[in-house]
Parts: structure tokens; sequence; C-alpha cells
């Protein structure tokens, strides 16, 4: 076998990878050795923006099988019969940390799904908890500068984070998923993923559903303690990577069985919660869950940063019979992601080979730019229409149009019979053992009893009491009695 020749970014083979060139044998470094300032200046580019939220991930190619006839509510093709197989990449992630910080803590984790469809790439962008801290995404910058590091003492700081609490109380609900025990999942591995927003699903003959959907994990659902999770994060900062890695390593291909929730498009205007409040959860009992297939992981990147940290999933992404619902955090994002892929990875960071469909191909008239890898023949036009047979539109609909009616402007939304901030908080509260409520209440406490103003501390108070008498009894004696230590 021939040996492999070491060569230059424009191919020249290199002479000596050990040695600069200098003036002399103990001289000073010539300006002309190419080999040295090449490396030195791709060194100093080789970290690109990290992402504002989800910045520390890990992710595994796999691919989705259909289970389960789902055709009566969607004309999607990867769902359109059973045994169909999709390969698929999923991106595991923390939410507020950096790049540098570590796995086992409590936030909630971002659970991105690309499906590779011959329909075109279909991105669900999602958590592991089936509900958000907002409602609308005008909030979102604000609220994730509460989350992160202070811009004066570079940490986290409870003020902020509380202080925003006291004045979102939508939030209450994902506060006491996150404070609960599914805080800190013992891996990536051990959690279940949901799409959380609220979608819209078409089927052949035009009719509208609108669906959530939840990825059970196969392997159970395991969670740390804030005692546990601090011991793991001091014995391995990667704890969740490390684990994934290795499980697919040794062949323990982890898997979630995907189960959606089905609602007529009829039956949303008069639904007792708001179906597109992201911090509402559509109870069971109203819309039970339907099996649709199973997700398994099977195959570890070959390199990190080429495919977790450069892949880029936008949930405007979608495919024939799938599309968005009036939810507002998703009608946000819709722009958002996308656009945040642009400025980390350029306007073509599409065709970087974990972002490019892989059963079919792009074609369209979009050129140039950084990074452009996709020209056409010498006679491809750039301009749509033209008279050179280029691709062309189908006048086929993704999905069914959405009603809408009214004035423009800045509107609260309307509320529903059961709409309030609180009541599904009690209800989670409410669903708990004593082990579980009391670990909760601690979790919360422990947080909140840092806080330094009074004012602040009473707001979040009135939020607990509000979902439930008990639970804010037990947090307001909790967060007393550590404050009087």
């Amino acid at each position: 076998m021939a040996k492999r020749v070491l060569t230059t970014e424009s191919g020249a083979p290199v002479a000596d990878n050990q040695n600069s060139a200098t003036a002399g044998v103990g001289g000073p470094i010539l300006l002309q050795d190419q080999h040295l300032l090449e490396k030195l200046a791709r060194f100093n580019r080789e970290r690109i923006p990290e992402r504002v939220v989800h910045a520390r991930g890990s992710g595994a190619y796999g691919y989705f099988e259909v289970t389960d006839d789902v055709t009566g509510f969607t004309r999607a093709d990867f769902l359109s019969e059973v045994g169909k197989r999709t390969e698929t990449f999923l991106r595991f992630s923390t939410v507020a940390d950096s790049l540098g910080g570590a796995d086992a803590v409590r936030d909630p984790r971002g659970f991105a799904v690309k499906f590779y469809t011959n329909e075109g790439n279909y991105d669900l962008v999602g958590n592991n908890t089936p509900v958000f801290f907002i409602k609308d995404p005008i909030k979102f910058p604000d609220f994730i500068h509460s989350q992160k590091r202070d811009p004066f003492t570079g940490r986290q700081e409870p003020d902020n984070v509380w202080d925003f609490w006291a004045h979102a109380p939508e939030a209450t609900h994902q506060v006491t998923w996150l404070m609960g025990d599914r805080g800190i999942p013992a891996s990536y591995r051990h959690m279940n993923g949901y799409g959380s927003h609220t979608y819209q699903w078409t089927n052949a003959e035009g009719e509208a559903f609108f669906v959530k959907y939840h990825f059970k994990t196969n392997q159970g659902v395991r969670s740390l303690s804030a005692e546990q999770a601090a011991e793991l994060v001091g014995k391995d900062a990667n704890s969740h990577q490390t684990d994934l890695l290795q499980a697919i390593e040794r062949g323990v291909n982890p898997s979630w069985t995907l189960y959606v929730q089905v609602m007529p498009a009829a039956e949303a205007a008069d639904y007792r919660f708001n179906p597109f409040d992201l911090t509402k959860v559509w109870p069971h009992a109203d819309y039970p869950l339907r099996r649709v297939g199973r997700l398994v992981l099977d195959r570890n990147p070959d390199n990190v940063f080429a495919e977790v940290e450069q892949a880029a999933f936008s949930p405007n992404n979608f495919v024939p019979g799938i599309g968005p619902s009036p939810d507002k955090m998703l009608q946000g994002r819709l722009f958002a992601y996308a656009d945040a892929h642009r400025y980390r990875l350029g306007v073509n960071h599409t065709q970087l080979p974990v972002n490019a469909p892989k059963a079919t191909q792009a074609d369209n008239y979009g050129r140039d730019g950084l990074h452009a890898t996709r020209y056409g023949s010498r006679h491809d036009k750039n301009y749509e229409p033209n008279s050179y047979a280029g691709p062309a539109q189908t006048d086929a609909a993704l999905g069914a149009p959405l009603a809408i009616h009214g004035w423009t402007g800045t509107y609260e939304t309307a509320a529903h019979v059961k709409d309030d901030d609180f009541f599904q908080a009690g209800e989670l509260y409410r669903l708990m053992s004593e082990d579980e409520k009391g670990r909760l209440v601690a979790n919360i406490a422990g947080g909140l009893s840092q806080v330094t103003r009074d004012d602040v501390i009473e707001k979040n108070l009135a939020h607990f009491h509000a979902a439930d008498a008990d639970y804010g009894r037990r947090v307001e004696e909790a967060v007393r009695a550590l404050r009087e230590d």
C-alpha cells in the first residue's frame, strides 16, 4: 500500500512538517514558509461562533422506521407505509450554557431530528420537555439573557433567573418540570423527546390536523438528583457525550418510539386550552397517544465539528403533508433558527454534508455566496421563469391553508376556557409522589433563596401558591428556612 503524502491546502507535497524555514540554522523564521503560515492561519480560524442557545451538543446518525399507518392524517411520503425507513441525524444539547459547559446540569435538553426524506429534509426541533417557559417569541432574547452569564459578573445570577420568572407567570409550568426529578437526565439515552410545538398534518384529501410529537425512550427514563449530578460533573464534565458515544460504539443502539397526539383542525378553536400555547400540554385523556414508528441511533459521527457543531436544524424545513400551526413561538423560530445558521455557518450551510439532502438533491436558483459548492452547468440560468428547462414550481401546497381574520396589531392571545398560567403547573405537581414533591421543593428553594430582593421572591412564591396551595406553602417554608440559616 502506497504511503500517503502530506500536502498543503493547494495539494503541493510538504517536505518538512517538523521544522519551520529559517534564515540560517539559528535565524528568524522566514515569511516565505507557506506551509507554516497556512497551518497557523487555519488554526486561528478553526472555531466558528458558537450557538447562542443549545451550544453544547452531541449527535448521532440512525434511521426512523414506520410501524403504524398514519396515512389518514398526513401525506408525508416518509410516513407513507409501514416498514419504510428514513435516514436521520439527531442532535442533543443543553440550552443555557456555553460550549465549554458540563453535560449533567439542570437545564432543558434540545432534541432535534433531521429526517433525510426523498421529498427533502424535514427538521423537527424540540426539547426533552413538552412545554417551554414563554409563549411569545418577542420575549425570547430577554429570557435567554436572564438565564445566561451576567455581563458584569460573568456568571449565571439567581437574581436574573428568578426576576425574569417573577415577571413571566406563564413559566410556572416549565419551572415545575425543570426543578422536578426530570430536570437532570442521567444521559441523553434515558430521556424523552418532544416536538413541544403544535404542527399541522395534512392528508391526501386535504384534511388538516394539528399534532404534537412525543418520542418515548425505550431505555426507560432515568434522571439524576442534584447531588448525583454534582458528583458526576466533577468526574466527567462530558458524561452525556461519553455515554452516547460508547453505547453506540459497543452496539447498544438507543431508540425511541414516536407517538403523536392528533387534533382535528376544527376542534382547535373551542378546545379548553389554547392548543397553540407552548406553555400548555394537551392532556392524554383528551387526545391519546398514537404510535407512529421507531427512531434508532446506530452510527457515531466521524468528526464532531463537521457533523455536530455544523449541523443546522430549522423548523421551517417542512415536507409535503407537514406544516406550521399558529403557535407563536414556532412562528418566531421559523425565522430565527435559519437566520442563526446563516450567521454562524454562512448562507450556503445547507450544502454541508450533514445538512444536505441525502435521498434527493437541492435544485434551485440560489447562487454564489461564501462557501458555495453548487453551481450547476454552464448552461443553467440563475433566474426564473426561464425558457431553458430549469426547475419549476409544483403548484402543490405543502399543507392546508390556515384561516385568519381581524385587524393587524399586537395582541395578547385570546384565552380559552382553561387558559391560565398556573392550572397545568398545579396538575403536574399533584401527579407527583411525596418524595418527588420534596425534591422539587428543595430544588426550587435552593435557587430562589439566593435571590437578594424580597419582592422578587414574593412574586415567585405567588406563582407557586396560585398553582397549588400545598405547593406554594412548602416552597415558601423551604425558602424561609434557608434564608434564616
